[in-house]
């Protein structure tokens, strides 16, 4: 390991120059240049903030700090000036509703064009509450969040595959119109299309269905799905190369991850990625012990799985996607109770668990801090009428949860979850998969022309 002294306000920073080099552009071109600079050990960067170049030192070092709006500034800067791809990213896996415009406005001052548009991507979901500081932007910013489309809430039933003369109707894909308070059709899921113990997640705006069952004896459905929300399109892609239903399947960086399941009610450890360009799968790490369904959720960028075990211990591990390899990072053991579903907010993990003696409709939440490591139960129990809270989903500080009778909004506080308004229910039976979808006008117009016409079928 060659040492490199680097001055930055005055501060002397040594650190690794291979590390430097592997992440940085800027370090990468210099050492790479033949000037006399390439040969020294000790290197001068004017016009950089010690804060900055510190935080980013810690982000390659393998932190993941959080950062107050000043540090984010100077962590921009950096990363425009050093051209390093990891600080970038850990940027953006930093925004909410507290930072959001000033990285915005960040990433406009220092060209961070990823940055830019995920932030005002984040804004703009959350727009009614930033409003009155929203119209205090430079018009073009202001222009940019206007142009874009807003997150909206979108579910489909369990469905199995059927045959065209017997086609149901029901078999609908779904979005809830949040001014109207209706839920509207996006038309019919592919007719050999499984939904029913499928594994279903998004990703660059598009639905993905692996897996999935049929018939009381559960075979497994050996076609995979897409749905394209920009174009409004439904196609097909490969699927696994171990067939399974009652998999989790969890959208990450241009990535499928396939996690668990069961195959012939035979539970499995296997874990595969599929990559969207390559349009090839291939096998990762293993899960420590064969699951079905495993509760699996993103936060900070990262992929985490909860397992269970007896003893009544939850364990939560994290997925390398470097590596493909999966690390325990804590545990949890609560009498006569396991988590049903797992969901990441900022640096948070909120596990759902049933109550005592399995009673599904006592609900508690348990919350684990990626920054402190350190377990905390929500106050008070919350009532989980038909499985909503296992199919919970987050925009902004705002959880939607969802069953037959309702759609109910929680606000994400400190130490608890706090009912904040009503919308309809969603009128399907069974189990459903829930997530958010960017649903241009041209669709929605597409959807309401074929609304009479539910049979339609868009593969």
């Amino acid at each position: 390991m060659t040492k490199l002294h680097v001055i930055v306000e005055g501060t002397v920073f040594t650190t690794d120059k291979e590390l430097l080099v592997k992440h940085s552009e800027y370090f990468r071109a210099l050492f790479q240049s033949g000037m006399r600079e390439s040969s020294q050990e000790e290197i001068q960067l004017r016009n950089l903030g010690a804060m900055g170049f510190l935080i980013t030192l810690r982000i390659l070092d393998g932190e993941r700090p959080l950062l107050s709006c000043e540090e984010i500034l100077e962590a921009a800067e950096c990363a425009a000036f050093l051209q390093v791809e990891l600080l970038m990213k850990h940027l953006v896996n930093l925004i909410d509703s507290d930072n959001c415009l000033v990285m915005y406005e960040a990433a406009a001052t220092y060209g961070l064009l990823n940055l830019f548009h995920e932030a005002a991507l984040y804004i703009r979901d959350i727009y009614e509450l930033l409003e009155k500081e929203i119209q205090s932007l430079p018009k073009d910013l202001i222009q940019y969040i206007d142009s874009l489309t807003p997150s909206t809430f979108v579910a489909v039933g369990a469905h199995t595959p059927t045959i065209e003369f017997l086609e149901d109707a029901s078999r609908t894909i779904c979005y809830l119109n949040e001014k109207d308070n209706q839920w509207l059709s996006l038309g019919c899921i592919p007719e050999t299309a499984s939904t029913f113990l499928a594994g279903v997640t998004t990703l660059n705006n598009k639905v993905f269905i692996v897996g999935g069952a049929r018939g009381a004896n559960k075979k497994v459905v050996e076609r995979s799905f897409c749905y394209d929300a920009d174009n409004h399109t439904w196609s097909e892609f490969a699927s696994p190369h171990q067939l399974r239903y009652e998999v989790t399947l969890v959208g990450h960086e241009g990535y499928l991850y396939a996690f668990g399941g069961e195959y012939e009610r035979v539970p499995v450890s296997f874990v595969e990625k599929y990559s969207l360009s390559s349009q090839i799968w291939t096998f990762g790490k293993e899960l420590p012990q064969p699951m079905a369904g495993p509760p699996a959720a993103k936060a900070m960028g990262r992929i985490f799985v909860s397992l269970w075990k007896p003893q009544e211990t939850t364990v939560v591990y994290e997925y390398d996607t470097d590596k493909d390899d999966l690390i325990s990072i804590s545990s949890i053991k609560r009498p006569q109770s396991y988590g049903h579903c797992m969901v990441g907010h900022r640096d948070n993990l909120y596990i759902m668990r049933n109550g005592p003696s399995d009673d599904f409709l006592r609900c508690t939440i348990e919350n684990f801090n990626l920054s402190t490591q350190q377990w905390t139960t929500l106050s008070g129990q919350y009532v989980n009428s038909k499985g909503a809270l296992f199919t919970a989903v987050i925009r902004g500080d705002t959880v939607f949860t969802l069953n037959r009778v309702m759609t109910l909004l929680y606000n994400i506080g400190a130490c608890t979850w706090k009912p904040i308004k009503e919308k309809c229910g969603f009128n399907k039976g069974g189990s459903m998969h829930t997530f958010f979808l960017r649903l241009p006008t041209k669709t929605k117009l597409i959807a309401s022309k074929l609304y009479k016409n539910p049979h339609q079928s868009f593969l």
